[in-house]
């Protein structure tokens, strides 16, 4: 289904159950297939795949040879219907490659706002939250997640099932092996380790002084206590005064993968 206002080139190729929104532009050479849905205003750029279950929201921008909602590489796929979710307003440079979801969780997302650089990948199942910079050739393997407003340099490898926190920023050519939590900066490629708080960041999105205080003496017991990480949690809760930040903080460390693991490496 095409809106009437919609700008779609002539050599684009559009799957007849493609519904198409108000005002999207379409370049040449575009694929679209059947079971696509682009809401109003996006543009697509020349020579983009967008394959089956995608669902792209409104205002969007993506650029040329993004292949998007192609089928998982995952041996365990076996054809099952699934999806990718891509927010309003979310822009997705050259040649990204963002796959769809598996059984496991039926759907890959990207949320709204987001800044997705060149030759970026994102494997199935991955949430990427809202506000989020990913750097050029930063590679996504499975079932990664990306919390809001969180930064990710250039050329960093994410393994699998590793969950980056809120407002946290990994660096450039980084290996990340472990969980990011909140609000920290944490980088490297022969170790990946703890870097400090994200001082920049947090004070660009607005926090203030006595928030960084707190956000930095919970780190403090966290990291350089020299407990192990369920005894600093629980001297967490009961030393540092109740706040938004420490109960982020507990929350990201209680559905962590990280809490699993010494959280030494962090800071070594």
């Amino acid at each position: 289904m095409f809106m009437s206002s919609s700008m779609i080139h002539p050599t684009a190729i559009i799957g007849s159950g493609a519904e198409i929104g108000e005002g999207v532009r379409i370049g040449p050479y575009s694929v679209i297939e059947d079971d696509v849905q682009i809401g109003s205003n996006t543009e697509i750029g020349p020579h983009v795949q967008i394959a089956d279950g995608a669902r792209i929201g409104e205002s969007c921008r993506i650029f040329a040879g993004a292949v998007l909602s192609t089928v998982p590489q995952d041996l365990k796929f076996e054809g099952e219907k699934t999806s990718l979710h891509i927010g309003d307003r979310t822009v997705i440079r050259e040649c990204v490659t963002l796959n769809r979801g598996t059984k496991a969780s039926g759907k890959t997302v990207v949320g709204s706002d987001c800044l997705i650089m060149a030759y970026v990948h994102a494997g199935h199942d991955c949430v990427i939250g809202n506000h989020v910079i990913i750097a050029n050739s930063v590679q996504f393997g499975g079932h990664c997640q990306v919390e809001d407003y969180a930064v990710v340099g250039g050329l960093a490898g994410i393994h699998q099932f590793v969950r980056i926190g809120r407002y946290a920023m990994v660096g450039g050519i980084s290996r990340a092996s472990l969980d990011v939590p909140p609000f920290v900066m944490a980088g490297g490629h022969e170790k990946f380790r703890f870097e400090g708080l994200n001082i920049v960041g947090l004070k660009r999105r607005g926090f203030s002084s006595a928030q960084l205080d707190r956000i930095r003496a919970i780190y403090r017991i966290l990291f350089q206590s020299g407990m192990l990480l369920g005894n600093a949690l629980d001297k967490v809760l009961t030393d540092c005064e109740e706040s938004p930040e420490r109960d982020e903080i507990l929350a990201f460390f209680d559905t962590s993968s990280a809490r699993r693991k010494y959280i030494r490496p962090y800071n070594s």
